[in-house]
């Protein structure tokens, strides 16, 4: 199809050749494109052409609909009128009819082109376009009045008239769209709405509705969206004149909930004046504005909401948005009541919750979650998203019409926070996007006592928004009305494109970060303002009174109704005895916990037919396709495995997928470069090698009623998608769910979400998860940045007392010590374990994160693998390996036992064979860590009465188990034999860079291990 613009260009001549092609328009017409050596037009300049190409759209649809001499000069053009000619600067200003050959014209042979004209409508349009990019720069967004949302107080020259004067262009005329002009009338182009159902505008008129569009309390940013039909869209929302209107309901309905929010936190000072809540004072618009998204989106057909917040405002989104009964909030207040129920539990202003309710406004039942969240700004971001998607794909929601999420962030956050960015980046992933997500921006314009100017280098707060064209919709806090469009045209624009949008609430922070704060330290100026500033409920209740919305009388009566509600629920609350941790679930499963049902360490083991079932398809060659050569000799291999009955990691992993997978188990495994492995051992998808996007996975293709599988390579972030996988195993405790590093050591860019949610999610929200987090971890002589997962900081985490062995039956102790842990952590050394370890996460009637330290070199290793035996139906997890060889045929003999975990087992091994000290020493593996096998290593320990005891890692003494191992197995022997280490010293980096030094470290360690 033949480009506007590209006739629009070929107009100019720009190129000393002549040539005449022939294309075919959108219309059919045959049309030609001339590139001469002849004069310029004087008007096809830069900042024109876009307009030109607009008038020749107009054109081609209708010849009338634009001014006589632009038809004249496109017909001229048409018939084959070379550029210059066909827009010639004459005295008369007139344009000769060429007679080129083969071209008949009926044409006159001259017709006058008013040129001052053409140049006025250009002008015109530029001005348009400049309210559309830079109108939002001079808004009134600041409620106080004293600032400039974007930090710059200038008026950018497009929006002045001084600009466009044409002693700019032509210095030869120097009075044009002067005071003089405003009256004349113009022409609008295709490119806005400002004229409703009329096509033409006196420019006075054209500059106040662009004024009153984009200048006024609403600031619109969505011209850099590379999409027209997107920005057409936005533009017909704010241009169109007469949009914005509410009728008396809507309008009392803003203002019965402003009554709410600002009652509310005015009930809570009066009640608890001394105590931190995070009060929303100054932009207690947020909740009629997010009560406003629920209904528009409601109406849409989303029936399910997910928020994430920050502290600020919680408390009143909890009550007034969600309707969390008010008893159970009021009783957060009283530090008399204990908990009733188990965990450490968490500040007010951090919980979340999960409600039902009415919604009276669509007459639908809709559910809202609020996510609890930790100090961490915007860490809650990605779990949200995770939670999201995870709700959208066991509905089948795959459009994203049922379930969406609402982000609310702080100013400096936003701007601040590297998650922001990284959260940002999934919205379009085809296995991460949740189809749009609506982010409100509680514009505070200060950030906790830091000054805008001096926490960000960007004009606005929400700039990071740009990058995946989300429109940013900037509006002034204390203008209800303008706030609840915005919200409705968010809503409207998810429910139309499904991507993300982002609304800036600019508002002011009528406290300092908390209520006991003092603001005047840091902000004088700006809390002087504060202190003299009206709430936006008395400036909006005194105009919407005299405009006859509510009387005085109504007034004073809703809100006397609410003191009223919230003061009977005060005395609910002041019955109380206790508080339940449970109330404040964000994410409740329903119907997983059974308390009558016996606590049994589970058998996870699956008949052989199964295991040879899946081996075979797992390794087998598809259909009509092309598969690399290397995976063939990969595939081939596994299958001569299978036969053998034996397995390798890679097909111990995809015999716990696949078995899952059978039993409808949904699996999901997410991270990079996961697809093929980081250490290309996996591949879950198949490639075709002279196809481009056609791929295979064999996993779901093994059983015709299976679970779906999910495999997907994610983006080169750690924070976000660790997050985003935590969020997506909160929803459904019948899934698999692991996240896996691309190596161990990554996970650090993550470590918020490790320290805040997975290790102390359960005590502090009473939170379970599943997430497996798989890390590969061992010291091959790959430098400090890819050794080491880093297990002691996991270790320190878990809540494994080291003083004291739990008291539980010998039968029950197992599966007590995983119901009490917060979290597993394990280094496996074996395929079959590691096959045991998944599907106990799935077995258990609970769920616990599990990190795993998952073996690089061990994935080929030939002594590495297991046999079917130790995977069919009777077999389970093992917790430690003991010693099975000739040391443990007469342990009184044995003169030295050597307790490890994962790989250096291996190594260790091989050095006692090289040794021949098989009779003489025992190797014994912990296979998980925490929590700690109590049991099992005492047991272990008492069979070798007259042996030496060590402890040897491949770890730096100050990292790895050791310190974790110490005190513990100290304590299983009740500290009556001592115990030596053995391993590498302390050091400050994780592994050395040097391969030289590398091995010696490894030699010194093993000599003393072996050593007698």
């Amino acid at each position: 199809m033949y480009r506007i613009k590209t006739f629009v260009q070929n107009l100019r001549p720009l190129l000393a050749s002549g040539r005449t092609t022939r294309t075919c328009g959108a219309l059919g017409v045959q049309r030609r494109r001339y590139v001469a050596p002849v004069a310029t037009e004087p008007f096809l300049n830069g900042t024109s052409s876009m307009y030109v190409e607009q008038m020749y759209e107009q054109w081609l649809d209708d010849p009338h609909s634009v001014h006589k001499s632009w038809d004249v000069f496109f017909r001229n053009a048409q018939e084959g009128a070379m550029p210059g000619s066909a827009y010639e600067t004459q005295p008369d200003i007139t344009i000769p009819v060429p007679t080129t050959p083969g071209v008949t014209t009926s044409m006159p042979a001259k017709i006058t082109v008013d040129r001052q004209l053409i140049e006025d409508h250009l002008v015109v349009q530029n001005i348009i376009r400049a309210y559309q990019i830079r109108g939002h720069n001079i808004a009134q967004l600041d409620p106080l009045g004293i600032s400039s949302a974007d930090l710059d107080d200038k008026v950018p020259t497009e929006l002045t008239l001084q600009h466009y004067r044409l002693d700019k262009v032509l210095p030869a005329e120097k009075n044009w769209l002067g005071k003089a002009d405003l009256t004349r009338e113009f022409t609008l182009p295709q490119t806005t709405y400002i004229g409703g159902h009329k096509q033409s505008l006196p420019l006075k008129d054209i500059i106040q509705r662009l004024e009153d569009t984009y200048c006024r309390s609403i600031g619109v940013e969505f011209m850099f969206i590379n999409d027209k039909q997107q920005c057409d869209w936005i533009r017909q929302k704010f241009e169109t004149p007469g949009s914005m209107k509410f009728t008396k309901m809507d309008k009392r309905l803003i203002l019965e909930r402003l009554i709410r929010a600002t009652r509310f936190e005015e009930f809570l000072a009066r009640k608890w004046s001394s105590e931190k809540r995070f009060g929303l004072e100054g932009c207690e618009v947020l909740v009629p504005a997010l009560k406003c998204i629920i209904d528009h989106c409601s109406a849409k057909g989303v029936d399910s909401f997910i928020f994430g917040m920050p502290h600020r405002g919680r408390l009143n989104v909890l009550a007034n948005v969600c309707r969390k009964p008010l008893e159970q909030l009021f009783c957060q207040f009283d530090p008399k009541l204990a908990a009733a129920d188990e965990g450490s539990g968490d500040v007010k202003y951090h919980l979340g919750m999960s409600h039902e309710r009415f919604n009276h406004i669509t007459n639908k039942m809709v559910t809202l979650a609020v996510v609890a969240n930790p100090s961490h700004l915007e860490a809650v971001d990605p779990i949200v998203i995770g939670k999201t998607r995870a709700e959208q794909f066991y509905k089948g929601d795959t459009d994203g019409k049922r379930v969406m999420s609402v982000l609310i962030h702080g100013d400096a956050a936003f701007s601040g926070q590297g998650v922001v960015y990284e959260t940002f980046h999934l919205s379009d992933l085809p296995e991460y996007t949740v189809n749009g997500t609506i982010h409100v921006v509680a514009n505070n314009q200060i950030g906790f006592t830091t000054d805008p100017r001096l926490s960000r280098s960007s004009p606005y707060c929400t700039d990071v928004a740009r990058v995946v064209n989300a429109p940013i919709f900037h509006v002034n806090a204390d203008d209800p009305e303008a706030v609840m469009y915005v919200c409705q045209v968010a809503s409207e624009w998810r429910a139309e494109f499904g991507k993300d949008v982002v609304i800036d609430l600019v508002c002011y922070r009528r406290h300092g970060h908390n209520e006991l704060d003092e603001p005047m330290f840091t902000q004088p100026m700006m809390y002087r303002k504060i202190r003299d500033h009206p709430n936006v409920l008395k400036a909006y209740s005194r105009a919407k009174i005299n405009e006859g919305v509510m009387t005085q009388q109504e007034f004073e009566e809703e809100e006397a109704n609410y003191e009223r509600i919230c003061e009977e629920a005060l005395l609910g609350a002041r019955k109380e005895r206790h508080v339940l941790h449970r109330d404040w679930l964000d994410s409740p499963w329903r119907g997983f916990f059974k308390p009558d049902i016996e606590l049994t360490y589970p058998e996870t083991g699956v008949s052989e037919d199964i295991l040879s079932h899946i081996g075979k398809e797992f390794s087998a060659l598809p259909h009509d396709f092309v598969v690399h050569g290397g995976l063939k000799r990969t595939l081939k291999s596994r299958g001569e495995m299978v036969k053998n009955r034996m397995v390798d990691w890679a097909l111990g992993e995809a015999m716990a997928f696949g078995s899952l997978l059978k039993d409808g188990t949904y699996v999901r495994l997410s991270g990079q470069d996961v697809e093929r492995g980081t250490f290309s051992h996996r591949h879950h998808v198949l490639h075709h090698q002279t196809q481009d996007k056609k791929i295979t996975v064999p996993l779901n293709k093994l059983w015709k009623n299976q679970a779906r599988y999910t495999v997907c390579n994610s983006s080169l972030s750690e924070f976000a998608v660790l997050g985003f996988e935590l969020g997506f195993s909160m929803t459904n405790p019948n899934a698999l769910v692991c996240w896996e590093a691309q190596f161990g050591d990554f996970s650090n860019n993550s470590q918020c979400i490790i320290d805040q949610f997975i290790s102390s999610g359960q005590a502090k929200w009473i939170r379970q998860s599943g997430i497996v987090m798989l890390l590969p971890h061992g010291y091959e002589g790959m430098g400090p940045e890819h050794s080491s997962a880093r297990p002691e900081r996991f270790l320190q985490m878990s809540n494994d007392d080291a003083d004291v062995i739990p008291y539980h039956p010998i039968e029950k102790f197992a599966i007590n010590q995983l119901r009490d842990c917060n979290m597993q952590i394990l280094n496996c050394s074996t395929p079959a374990n590691y096959f045991h370890a998944l599907r106990r996460q799935i077995a258990l009637p609970f769920r616990k994160p599990m990190i795993m330290m998952t073996p690089k070199s061990l994935l080929r290793l030939p002594e590495a693998r297991s046999s079917f035996d130790e995977m069919v139906d009777g077999t389970t997890f093992q917790r430690m390996y003991p010693e099975a060889g000739p040391a443990s045929e007469d342990p009184i003999k044995t003169k030295k036992l050597l307790l490890c975990t994962g790989r250096v087992y291996y190594d260790l091994i091989r050095e006692r064979d090289n040794r021949g000290l098989t009779n003489e020493i025992a190797i014994s593996r912990i296979e998980q860590l925490s929590p700690f096998p109590f049991d099992l290593v005492k047991d272990e320990t008492d069979k070798y009465p007259n042996a030496k005891l060590m402890w040897v890692q491949e770890e730096h003494k100050n990292m790895g188990a050791w310190s974790f191992v110490q005190p513990r197995w100290s304590t299983a022997l009740q500290r009556e034999r001592r115990f030596r280490y053995a391993g590498r010293p302390p050091s400050a980096a994780t592994a050395t860079g040097n391969k030289s030094t590398h091995t010696k470290e490894l030699e010194q360690f093993l000599d003393d291990a072996m050593s007698l």
